[in-house]
């Protein structure tokens, strides 16, 4: 007699439900949907995929990602209405991918989400633009309060088998980084291990060092995360985005190639980095109320001046964040919009587009702006039209490159700006350095040097030789100042310093200015005329925040010659 195996005849019957629903998916694919049919059952799943999409939209949707393949995203479908392969195509392009669409049935989208629990922490994670979830962010920063901390996760990390310990070890990085608010990511392949540092404050730190293999897989998941090539060695660019809660923090990546392997560096573009407030700046008061009264007239051209990571783009959008209003129209043409800001129409030079500096200008011209700010002055013809713009009743900002404040005039007159138009042009030129400022837990009073009190005293005296009253500059007795210096706790990473500030000069384009400009003059008989304006000198500033005790000595020295005659 024959036994009835009921576990064998349920496994059929559920066999050929299965065909029978994957056979009618086929049909429904092809003569109803007009779209590909795919069965996923019984083939691999790329886990970078599933962080297209996540895995609870992919479920309230019944679609799953599968397969990601440079910048074309294939995803499973199981009823593709118009409206929902609208949204996901439009979802995917704002991810900088192009979605690939396939009918399947309910067997290979539960193959797909059973995967879903094997991809990293980071569950919102996106391709092309790792999002870090709020709550992560927070876990994971929580415990970092210093660059030690860092070192400790990452430790942690490295010691943990989990098959995911590479995007734990790359969410500490990112996360960690944003929490001591560095500004760039350092990751350095050398002989025999890897290196990690960030810049905190314009430094670089040493934080921690990786084994080879880590490096490998490090490498290959920014590319991924960047857009990279991932078999390409040559030098590359790519982006990504981590999203604190409603905030998008940007990440420029760069790779080039080394000795022992590609060099990355990620550039940490957050919004509140750049959030820096007028009245925060650094200014003192007196350039303050100069600088206040013009950057509020209607027309003018005042241009900041400093080498790169001085600090020039952040002054410049403190300064359209203080004239900002409803009722005036401001457009920015950048190399490349770093930051957002709001209310403001800001626009990116695209030279493959032919959207060049002065093609942005001429553009910007024709849509009524009164503030218009140029991202930077590179050439003639930038320069010619940012001078005409700026006697034709718009307010123009823009950056140039020299040492210092008298160094504009000279520079535009080379640019071939016409000295006798540039008298009506030229309202504020503005030269500007950032130094770190010392910690204010641990900073220490110290005895300058023979060198130090005589380099000192010899500003403050050429200071009362220009008329200058030193008291409201919260000197009361030059003969016997006080500095500080450096010493290093656990609030600012035992380095000393915690935050940095700008030091400033400016000329004004007063009278006896003018009368000197067509002759085109030299950047010492600039200075000299510039003298009797009562603005302080780079120099002068520096010093006078070293007996404040804002910055040290050393620091001054190393962006300023405090020597200089």
């Amino acid at each position: 007699m024959a036994l009835f195996d009921e576990e064998k005849q349920n496994k059929q019957l559920d066999d050929l439900h299965k065909q029978e629903e994957e056979q009618l998916v086929a049909s429904l694919a092809q003569s109803k949907y007009n779209l590909p049919y795919i069965d996923l059952y019984r083939l691999g799943i790329d886990n970078e995929a599933l962080r297209a999409i996540p895995e609870k939209d992919a479920r309230a949707m019944k679609v799953a990602p599968f397969k990601l393949v440079g910048k074309s995203i294939y995803i499973a479908v199981r009823s593709p209405s118009p409206e929902l392969l609208s949204k996901l195509k439009e979802d995917m392009e704002r991810r900088n991918l192009v979605a690939v669409f396939y009918m399947v049935s309910i067997a290979s989208l539960e193959k797909v989400w059973s995967r879903y629990k094997e991809i990293s922490m980071a569950e919102s994670s996106q391709v092309g633009g790792l999002e870090i979830s709020l709550e992560i962010l927070k876990d994971t920063a929580k415990n970092i309060n210093r660059m030690q901390d860092i070192e400790k996760l990452i430790n942690a990390a490295l010691e943990d088998n989990k098959i995911h310990k590479i995007s734990r070890i790359l969410e500490i990085i990112l996360a960690g980084a944003i929490a001591i608010k560095a500004s760039d990511i350092h990751i350095e392949p050398e002989k025999d291990k890897c290196r990690l540092r960030l810049r905190l404050d314009g430094v670089l730190q040493d934080v921690n060092f990786f084994e080879s293999d880590v490096y490998q897989l490090l490498n290959s998941r920014i590319k991924l995360l960047s857009g990279m090539k991932l078999t390409s060695k040559l030098a590359q660019d790519g982006r990504f985005n981590i999203m604190e809660g409603e905030e998008e923090i940007s990440i420029r990546s760069s790779l080039i190639p080394g000795s022992y392997g590609e060099s990355i560096v990620m550039r940490i573009l957050d919004p509140k980095a750049i959030q820096v407030k007028f009245e925060e700046l650094g200014i003192e008061p007196y350039l303050f109320k100069i600088a206040q009264e013009e950057i509020a007239k209607p027309n003018g051209l005042i241009l900041v001046t400093g080498p790169t990571g001085s600090g020039k783009t952040t002054t410049l959008y403190a300064f359209l964040r203080k004239i900002y209003s409803t009722e005036i129209n401001i457009i920015t043409i950048e190399d490349p919009v770093e930051y957002h800001l709001d209310g403001i129409t800001q626009t990116q030079v695209n030279l493959k587009k032919e959207y060049t500096f002065p093609e942005g200008l001429r553009s910007a011209l024709r849509q009524d702006p009164d503030v218009i700010m140029v991202g930077e002055i590179r050439d003639g013809e930038t320069a010619e039209i940012a001078v005409q713009s700026s006697l034709t009743g718009h307010m123009v900002f823009s950056t140039l490159h020299t040492n210092n404040a008298a160094g504009v005039i000279p520079r535009l007159i080379d640019l071939g700006v016409n000295p006798k138009i540039l008298v009506s042009a030229l309202s504020l030129s503005i030269a500007q350095r950032l130094v770190r400022k010392l910690c204010v837990f641990c900073k220490k009073e110290s005895i300058p040097t023979g060198e130090e009190a005589k380099t000192i005293q010899t500003i403050l005296e050429g200071m009362k030789g220009e008329g200058k009253d030193l008291t409201k500059y919260n000197i009361k007795n030059e003969a016997s100042f006080k500095i500080f210096s450096a010493v290093g706790c656990e609030k600012c990473n035992n380095i000393g310093y915690t935050g940095r500030i700008g030091i400033f000069e400016a000329i004004k384009t007063d009278e006896a200015i003018e009368k000197i400009m067509p002759e085109n003059p030299s950047e010492r008989e600039i200075k000299k005329v510039a003298s009797a304006q009562g603005i302080l000198s780079m120099r002068q500033d520096g010093v006078i925040k070293i007996l404040n005790g804002i910055t040290s000595i050393v620091e001054v020295q190393s962006v300023v010659d405090l020597n200089e005659e």
